[in-house]
């Protein structure tokens, strides 16, 4: 294949990027440092060091919100960085694949067309592919056969429950219920018990270490500011303090998981009893959670082995595969 290809999968809080010349996949942080409200001053993983840490003069932000695009002018100077960074500093004209959410408004299926178009990439061709129809390819899934598969990935601020067959996305459902939530219920509970404020990347920590803390039979370390002295203070967290609060939120996504399966036609109900549940998505790596829905629903669920990359890894499939080509399409006049 003389002319290359990138893959993009837009997270709100990581952007991932296949590129086809060297085979490989980038995940970085999708955020952007604006400084005095017109220069770039840092993008990336960069700008997530910084996070809740810049001075007053330093904007930093996620140009994603709920899994679209909230802010089109720093989304795109966002992909023209990191894409010119995989060229090695030289934009050479290229094809653009890039996954879109199912459950979302024409226009704004639309912009992350326009995003790609706009970006100065040099961009000979823009496909679409459904997120859930990649994710699949990405879970080694043959999505193009007549077997139903039901799909969950969430992600930072959205969760995405889908059935696919036939290469196509029988019923989708996007709810506003992912990582970010889960964070802030970290953050809500320690302010509830211990009268102690914590940042977004220390309820962060907490979640991604629950696991791991549980194994060990410890609590969780955290620094923050107490309400009281205003003074910072340092303070263990039982971490049966952190699963009481998550359990909100994860009979939230259970609970949108069975009115799927309620609307789904039963020959395919039966392919997904057969098969169980695929989990997928950043967020979905959160101790218990698969164990929650698996009680919930009564289906096996079959865990994703890179559950940030997988929507990714089925774009590179596409690309890479001309058998998969007819999954993506142009988005021109919004028909396939």
């Amino acid at each position: 294949m003389a002319n290359n290809a990138f893959g993009i999968d837009l997270g709100t809080n990581n952007i991932k990027i296949y590129s086809r010349s060297d085979d490989h996949v980038i995940v970085e942080k999708n955020m952007i440092a604006i400084e005095n409200k017109k220069v770039l001053f840092a993008y990336g993983n960069s700008a997530f060091e910084m996070y809740e840490k810049a001075p007053g003069n330093i904007h930093i932000s996620y140009p994603l919100s709920n899994g679209v695009i909230a802010d089109i002018k720093n989304m795109e100077t966002l992909v023209r960085y990191f894409v010119t960074d995989l060229q090695k500093g030289v934009n050479k004209p290229a094809d653009f694949y890039i996954a879109v959410p199912t459950d979302v408004t024409e226009v704004e299926k639309r912009a992350f067309y326009d995003l790609i178009k706009d970006a100065n990439v040099k961009a000979k061709k823009i496909m679409v592919v459904e997120k859930a129809v990649a994710d699949g390819l990405g879970l080694d899934i043959d999505v193009k056969n007549s077997q139903g598969v039901l799909v969950v990935n969430v992600g930072f601020e959205t969760t995405e429950i889908s059935i696919l067959s036939l290469g196509g996305i029988v019923l989708s459902r996007l709810i506003k219920t992912g990582g970010l939530k889960f964070d802030e219920a970290i953050r809500a509970a320690v302010r509830k018990e211990f009268s102690l404020i914590i940042g977004g990347r220390t309820s962060e920590n907490v979640k991604i270490s629950l696991r791991e803390l549980e194994e060990e039979g410890k609590g969780a370390i955290v620094y923050g500011r107490d309400i009281v002295t205003g003074l910072p203070i340092e303070r263990e967290i039982p971490t049966k303090l952190v699963d009481e609060c998550l359990e909100e939120h994860f009979n939230s996504i259970i609970d949108n998981v069975k009115v799927i399966l309620e609307r789904t036609p039963p020959e395919l109900a039966a392919d997904i009893y057969r098969h169980g549940i695929y989990l997928t998505g950043g967020a979905s790596q959160i101790s218990h959670l698969a164990e929650r829905l698996a009680a919930g629903t009564g289906l096996k669920v079959n865990i994703s082995e890179n559950p940030v990359t997988s929507v990714v890894m089925g774009l590179a499939k596409i690309i890479k595969d001309d058998n998969y080509k007819s999954v993506a399409y142009a988005i021109e006049g919004m028909s396939r």
